[in-house]
């Protein structure tokens, strides 16, 4: 059995859940026979650690006597806006030994306060995007994936992000079943690919402050097969067809029907990555209609096919595809 340790860097102004996130689902995996993370934690002095939230931190020890783990897991939070200098000098030197160098959220900041992404492409949380992009030249910053694996560098966005990480770490290592096991234990999607926006159709629009509004886009999302038309859509708020398109734009920040296709092509790509369900189906189930109006949306709004998308981000048995012209 092939053991790989995992430390990960703690610091005062931690985000927790960038830390138990990622810890739970390596602890997860190594619940399998034959699966095995050495997990640790340390301090730059091995003193507990303060998070954003409150909740302290005891790591097992200091980082001067960690050794080189295989994967080296540095989380994000407040501290990392005004990092202790000598963190960043250790980052700086033992950065490049371990065989994966991973951050959660702003734990880019501090990999890139150390120069270990200099030339690679990450992400982070968009919030801190645009100051990693200014700060480090260097640096390629895509802000819209969850995650990005650029060689032996694994950037992930925002909080929840480490774990759709951790669970394609853990897949690349033992396999997909695996990975899948431990992602129901924690009730998440698998997988939600790396190059999934860091805003889902719920997330990227906002919510609209009255009712009648909100309940509209809580049907959407829960029956995107329906007839989801500004006339219907508009009868179920009771609203006039034209107040009903304006109220909602105003209150959302994008159309009904920009906002319908979100929903949609979001439900369709869980499907095709987490199901074997045919291409018609799915179209069918997803409000499409059929396998050629789903794979126009796909192509328009990701730039390929839907057997194509499964192929590249779905189970291994999802290759019972509908036929030719709807690839």
């Amino acid at each position: 059995m092939k053991q790989r340790s995992v430390l990960v860097v703690l610091f005062d102004g931690i985000q927790s859940l960038d830390v138990t996130g990622p810890m739970e689902v390596f602890a997860g995996a190594s619940r399998f026979p034959e699966v095995s993370y050495e997990l640790r934690t340390a301090s730059l002095d091995g003193a507990p650690v303060r998070s954003s939230c409150g909740l302290t931190l005891v790591p097992d020890g200091s980082l001067a006597d960690a050794p080189t783990p295989h994967t080296l897991l540095v989380p994000g939070g407040g501290g990392t806006r005004t990092p202790d200098p000598a963190l960043v000098d250790w980052l700086r030197d033992h950065g490049p030994l371990p065989e994966r160098l991973v951050s959660v959220c702003s734990g880019a900041l501090l990999l890139a306060a150390a120069g270990q992404l200099d030339g690679h492409r990450v992400t982070t949380h968009w919030n801190v995007s645009d100051s990693l992009a200014r700060d480090y030249p260097a640096v390629d910053v895509d802000p819209e994936p969850i995650f990005v694996r650029d060689g032996r560098i694994a950037t992930s966005a925002g909080v929840t992000s480490g774990i759709d990480l951790a669970l394609a770490l853990v897949e690349e290592d033992h396999g997909r079943d695996v990975a899948l096991t431990v992602a129901r234990h924690l009730v998440v999607f698998l997988r939600r690919p790396g190059s999934q926006s860091q805003f889902s159709a719920q997330l990227s629009a906002q919510t609209a402050r009255r009712e009648p509004l909100r309940e509209v886009q809580h049907w959407i999302t829960e029956h995107p097969a329906a007839d989801l038309s500004v006339d219907a859509l508009a009868a179920r708020a009771r609203l006039s067809p034209r107040h009903f398109a304006r109220a909602f734009r105003t209150e959302t920040g994008t159309t009904p029907g920009r906002y319908v296709d979100q929903v949609r092509l979001e439900q369709a790509r869980r499907l095709l990555e987490d199901t074997t369900d045919g291409v018609a189906g799915i179209a069918r189930s997803c409000g499409y209609g059929t396998p050629e109006a789903m794979r126009r949306a796909f192509v328009k709004a990701l730039g390929t096919a839907p057997a194509e998308y499964r192929r590249r981000f779905g189970s291994r048995s999802a290759d019972r595809d509908t036929g030719p012209s709807h690839s």
